[in-house]
């Protein structure tokens, strides 16, 4: 009985192994095709956002001189440009539901990329083309470093998916690797704000560290609650857990005060530092967070996370070489002094009076108010004086020009 049952033992097992070993490979295969859609939908995203907010830009610009502070309102362009990013922002905020975070994050170079190309592109000034390369050749050499930093990021990115059902958000919340990067984030960032706020330490480091502790929260909840959302869509309601909402008031509050620093930042530092210190700082501050939380790199090789470190560095370098060639902000003179105006001396030779239009608007950001300025709105006028005509009837011009007296 024994020898007799042994081979249908064995012939009965056999399509069992083979059914496991076939699983694996599409297991593996449908992940890293759930990776590509969440690459893709990120860069259509950065790429969408780009293009609109030059769009907007290119509105604000036409509309520069015009006296109603809402004409932008009235163009089609700039109404192009916000539909264009919100098209781009829901793209990102879908992207975080397929693809780990540490593998979305990073991919916002792209927004850079596309920014530079942009500017390149639509330039209005002239150059040679020996010129050219040499005042954008950070840019192409940026913009190349960066493409490679992508295209190793998605290659070498990490590949763990799990369903964010409402048990294993509560899980991941509660775990104890989270909660010791919990504290230590809350300690770090009550002592920059301390210094920030007390001590005066306006530093652009300062400011940006603060904003990437809140983004690497805001992608957290951000993959989250789009996670759920996917897959209440597929059929499994996780709209009725509370963990949803919190992440989704989390999102909310932490995105609102990181764009409060960001604005705090702008109005200190130029923008293609910000730009380029802000990514750094964010990126690798949400990868972590990422890494604690969803336990990306959890099973994958050292060869994998040292090429996507790599990936990252590469990347970092190429915003910094794109950032690094725009060009800073001069400032702007509001007014010239009507005394250092040429020809002015010649004009009051000939006896013609030099006075401001009042209609016009003298305020140029910092000037809005100038009552207190009487003497640029008073009028450079000469004194006439009135002569008696000669008795002995030589003609004499009716009026004559004083020299006027310039006061100190």
């Amino acid at each position: 009985m024994e020898g007799g049952n042994s081979p249908n033992l064995q012939l009965q097992q056999l399509p069992l192994a083979t059914a496991a070993v076939s699983v694996q490979p599409h297991t593996d295969s449908f992940s890293y095709k759930e990776n590509l859609i969440g690459a893709l939908l990120a860069i259509f995203g950065h790429l969408v956002i780009s293009i609109a907010l030059n769009l907007q830009k290119y509105s604000h610009i036409r509309l520069a001189g015009s006296k109603d502070p809402r004409a932008y309102f009235k163009t089609k362009t700039w109404w192009c440009g916000l539909f264009l990013l919100v098209l781009g922002e829901l793209g990102v905020f879908s992207s975080y539901a397929f693809a780990p975070l540490s593998l979305i994050v990073p991919l916002s170079a792209v927004s850079v990329i596309a920014s530079a190309i942009i500017g390149i592109i639509f330039i209005k000034e002239k150059w040679k083309p020996k010129d050219f390369l040499r005042r954008y050749v950070l840019s192409f050499v940026g913009c190349g470093l960066a493409i490679v930093g992508t295209y190793l990021l998605i290659t070498f990115g990490p590949n763990s998916h799990e369903k964010m059902t409402g048990e294993n958000i509560t899980r991941h919340l509660v775990s104890w690797p989270f909660l010791l990067y919990m504290l230590v984030e809350i300690i770090v960032f009550c002592l920059l704000l301390y210094f920030y706020k007390e001590k005066n330490a306006n530093y652009i480091a300062v400011i940006l560290l603060l904003v990437a502790l809140l983004g690497s929260m805001t992608v957290v909840t951000v993959k989250a609650v789009a996670g759920m959302i996917v897959v209440s869509i597929q059929g499994n309601l996780q709209l009725d857990y509370p963990i949803f909402y919190i992440m989704l008031v989390c999102m909310i509050a932490t995105a609102i005060f990181q764009a409060t620093f960001l604005a705090q930042a702008s109005q200190l530092y130029d923008s293609s530092q910000i730009a380029s210190i802000s990514y750094i700082l964010s990126t690798t501050v949400a990868i972590t967070a990422g890494a604690t939380f969803y336990l990306d790199f959890t099973g994958e090789d050292v060869l994998h996370i040292c090429m996507f470190a790599l990936g990252c560095l590469i990347a970092f370098l190429g915003v910094f070489l794109i950032t690094r060639n725009r060009k800073k902000s001069v400032p702007f003179e509001p007014y010239i002094s009507m005394d250092a105006m040429p020809g002015m001396q010649n004009m009051h030779d000939k006896g013609i009076a030099v006075q401001p239009d009042l209609k016009a608007s003298f305020s140029y950001g910092a000037l809005e108010n100038n009552d207190n300025m009487p003497e640029i709105y008073t009028p450079a006028t000469l004194p006439i004086v009135q002569e008696q005509h000669g008795s002995k009837g030589v003609s004499a011009p009716p009026y004559r020009v004083l020299e006027h007296s310039k006061k100190e």
